[in-house]
């Protein structure tokens, strides 16, 4: 895999603070997000490669591995496994031999990228060229979706590294929720298995619903005449319209609750949350002198 330098993706300089990474980020991410520039696969790719630098140097612990071994930073571990046993061989060799060797800096004089290269395919110290398998790179991937399209089981054609992935994304998705598609990720090494794809769902926020776990809320207005003789309102729900009947006297900010009117339950057909509706009273504007005479009477009674 070619070598991306992350931080010249995201434009920040090594020395860059977590707070700049992640301001960086949320720029890059909103102006090459696939919903503003549809059909551009150059701002498809730019905002795939802009989610990996965010992975890597937004998480502490792979950041200080690809600073220390650049693009071979996935097989770190690996790495450090070697060295050690070359070490110990190098010691028990020390032990058993009399004559001269030199094994330099455990890796025959090279750094670890040439290490790398040699485990991965090359002979290496004359061991007969042994090729160690390795799994590819994972992917990580965001796909953001508005509040309806979580509402209903659907499929999303996605593309990750110039590879266009059709899901299916059940209903009763949540925001932030992360599903693993096997072997979507980049090739393994020396015949190892494909990485995998994470994708992390990104719910953005409904102008009219709020939804808290599989519950929605939302606010309606009815006239003062409704809200104190009573009468009937039709509301409109993420399910359909649903005809409602708003009791006399009824109080500015009352909730009423519409069982199995919410967000479907992921992945459990058939079952939904509810849904809070907040009666708001809305006072009546520009009254003429009659009706305010008439509001006089009420008042003296």
């Amino acid at each position: 895999m070619d070598f991306i330098d992350y931080y010249s993706v995201l434009g920040v300089p090594k020395t860059a603070s977590d707070e700049d990474i992640k301001k960086a980020y949320r720029k890059l991410a909103r102006k090459h997000h696939p919903d503003l520039n549809p059909n551009d696969a150059e701002a498809n790719k730019k905002f795939q490669q802009i989610n990996e630098a965010n992975e890597v140097l937004s998480d502490p612990e792979k950041r200080k591995k690809y600073d220390q071994y650049g693009k071979d930073w996935q097989h770190a571990e690996q790495f450090e496994q070697a060295r050690q046993q070359q070490q110990q061989y190098r010691q028990q060799y020390a032990q058993s031999n009399t004559g001269d060797y030199d094994f330099s800096d455990g890796f025959g004089g090279a750094g670890f990228s040439d290490f790398f290269s040699s485990l991965f395919g090359q002979e290496a110290g004359g061991r007969g060229g042994r090729r160690t398998q390795f799994k590819g790179q994972d992917y990580q991937a965001d796909l953001h979706l508005n509040l309806q399209e979580a509402y209903t089981t659907h499929k999303q054609t996605m593309t990750v590294n110039g590879k266009a992935i059709r899901i299916t994304v059940p209903a009763g998705i949540e925001d932030g929720q992360k599903i693993k598609l096997a072997g979507y990720g980049a090739p393994g090494v020396n015949g190892g298995p494909a990485g995998d794809l994470y994708i992390t769902f990104v719910i953005d926020e409904d102008p009219r619903y709020k939804r808290k776990g599989n519950d929605l809320y939302i606010d309606e207005e009815i006239d003062l005449y409704t809200a104190l003789l009573g009468g009937e309102r039709i509301v409109d729900t993420m399910g359909g319209k649903v005809k409602l009947t708003v009791k006399p006297e009824t109080q500015t900010d009352t909730k009423v609750r519409l069982k199995g009117k919410g967000f479907p339950v992921y992945k459990q057909d058939g079952n939904f949350g509810d849904l809070y509706i907040t009666w708001h009273v809305k006072l009546p504007t520009n009254l003429t002198d009659q009706q305010k005479e008439l509001f006089r009477q009420l008042s003296t009674l």
